[in-house]
């Protein structure tokens, strides 16, 4: 009797930890998710803000030939 209530009580104990485990588990993919997303959005406006400053600059000056010497 004694041996399947010390059986009982381990299941238990496991079924809780796994339980704790895979709330840790869930929380980092929701945090991981949050930082992808977190990184895209950024992304994205760095590279509009590149588009932006690229096509607000004054095209480059063309380079005059070097004179020869004769």
């Amino acid at each position: 009797m004694a041996n399947k209530k010390m059986i009982t009580n381990a299941e238990t104990r496991q079924d809780a930890a796994d339980r704790r485990t895979q709330m840790v588990r869930d929380e980092m993919a929701k945090e991981r998710a949050a930082t992808d997303a977190k990184t895209a959005r950024l992304k994205a406006l760095r590279l509009a803000q590149e588009q932006e400053a690229a096509a607000a600059a004054p095209p480059p000056k063309a380079k005059k030939p070097a004179k020869s010497k004769k």
